[in-house]
């Protein structure tokens, strides 16, 4: 069976056995124009009044309270999302443009990435990521620092105590526009929506409720799951404190054209939008004793594939085996920041059990991005580590100590290294070390493959 490689044409196309059953998404109807729907939906919003009508709103108001101009921050993904921000579906422009039409000032405009704890971006990625017309207005474009204090501004904590500092540019604005990607979640349920301003602008001690190890064990926090997810609402008291005017996301198919743009009210929008994704999004699907997944285009660095890991729980027999393939592209680190390593190296050491013990302590001193070790936990409590072996071609032996797993790239040859053909080689040789491991035929063992990656959710039929 010959599946397309979902790293581009660079790379050789991947074979495996003819009984690999494939799962992907329930194919999403494409916008047929999707520069008139993105208009249509700043015009047509959900639960709220037009852009245009709120932005003339808030123009009229600085006027008539201080006779000056309105401000205005757009929140935006940073490139751990795939969302359009540039081209002939491209969501930014539209909004600036309502925005100048309403007598907005390019000064008076600011496009605020949500990195939350996320490095910054670099000023090529940026350039990458945002229309070249955007960019050549002279509209500001600046990270945000979730360890700069002088960034933020206090708003007091949340019912179960989450501290509430939220990006200062975005505070002082008059108009605050938040736009995103829906697509499922791990944590919370799905992306989007309120996560552009929770975690997406709030400070890193924001996170140790948000993201502290009660929250991640809880049963409700999981894909597609919105009801008495507590990552959710906790999100969702932040971003209402901090208030969102407008919010707009969208949604994609597996080759991120839109399917779908949701606009107006950020919890009623949202809403909308995760349903919408569900329908294409859940697929039931066989149990599997070998689980072959990619890391798709969030998974930028080792952080991020936990993603597809965590998705493919749903069919991963116990004690089944976990194949991942990824294309680790992050200019700062292919593995993530100092504390990822330094946790995820713990759970290495000690295992799931005693790490998850760890971190439950009353003793332990919180450490941000252990949320994600976290995550991996759940992996490992289905399988043993060395069940799991993960493939990236940047990813090499200089950072695999302290990482759980086999490292793919053991299984080629130095002269393959740099092949087209690396994906297809550790695949297939994986595959066959499982089988010889396991005193197997593959032909009797259950293979799946998942098409697409972290944003298909499987669920287990039998």
């Amino acid at each position: 069976m010959i599946v397309k490689n979902p790293f581009g044409p660079t790379y050789t196309d991947i074979v495996l056995p003819d009984h690999t059953n494939v799962v992907g998404m329930i194919e999403p109807k494409r916008l047929e124009n999707p520069k008139e729907a993105i208009r249509r939906a700043l015009r047509h919003p959900i639960n709220s009044e037009s852009l245009q009508v709120i932005a003339r709103k808030k123009m009229q108001a600085c006027k008539n309270e201080s006779n000056r101009a309105a401000t205005v921050t757009i929140v935006i993904s940073d490139n751990t999302r795939p969302v359009p921000y540039k081209g002939e579906e491209g969501i930014l422009l539209p909004v600036i443009e309502v925005l100048l039409q309403e007598g907005y000032q390019v000064q008076d405009i600011c496009v605020l990435i949500a990195t939350g704890t996320h490095r910054a971006m670099t000023a090529e990625e940026i350039k990458d990521m945002i229309d070249s017309k955007v960019l050549s207005m002279g509209i500001s474009v600046i990270n945000h620092e979730c360890t700069d204090d002088s960034m933020l501004t206090y708003l007091g904590k949340t019912q179960k105590g989450t501290k509430i500092e939220i990006n200062s540019l975005y505070m002082q604005a008059d108009l605050k526009i938040a736009t995103g990607l829906v697509e499922s979640h791990f944590m919370a349920g799905a992306s989007g929506g309120r996560k552009a301003i929770c975690p997406g602008l709030i400070g890193e001690q924001g996170t140790f409720v948000f993201h502290g190890a009660p929250f991640m064990t809880h049963e409700n926090s999981r894909d597609l799951n919105l009801a008495g997810n507590l990552v959710h609402e906790e999100a969702v008291e932040v971003a209402r404190i901090a208030g969102i005017d407008f919010l707009v996301n969208v949604t994609l198919d597996h080759e991120f054209h839109l399917t779908g743009v949701f606009t107006g009210d950020f919890i009623t929008a949202h809403e909308a939008a995760v349903v919408h994704i569900s329908k294409s999004v859940k697929v039931p699907a066989k149990k599997a004793d070998i689980v072959v997944t990619h890391a798709g285009f969030v998974g930028i660095n080792h952080y991020q594939c936990a993603k597809s890991a965590v998705a493919s729980l749903g069919i991963l027999r116990k004690n089944g085996y976990l194949v991942i393939i990824a294309d680790t592209t992050d200019k700062g680190n292919v593995v993530g920041g100092i504390n990822y390593r330094t946790t995820l190296a713990l759970l290495t050491l000690t295992g799931p059990d005693n790490f998850l013990r760890m971190i439950n302590s009353k003793d332990w001193t919180f450490i941000p991005e252990q949320w994600q070790v976290q995550m991996w936990t759940k992996v490992f409590q289905r399988i043993p580590m060395e069940h799991l072996i993960l493939y990236s071609p940047k990813l090499d032996a200089l950072w695999w100590p302290g990482l759980p797993g086999l490292d793919g790239s053991t299984f080629l040859s130095e002269d393959l290294k740099d092949s087209p053909t690396t994906f297809k080689t550790v695949v297939a040789q994986a595959l066959s070390s499982i089988a010889e491991r396991e005193k197997k035929d593959l032909k009797s063992m259950d293979i799946t493959w998942i098409s697409d990656g972290p944003y298909v959710i499987p669920e287990a039929i039998e």
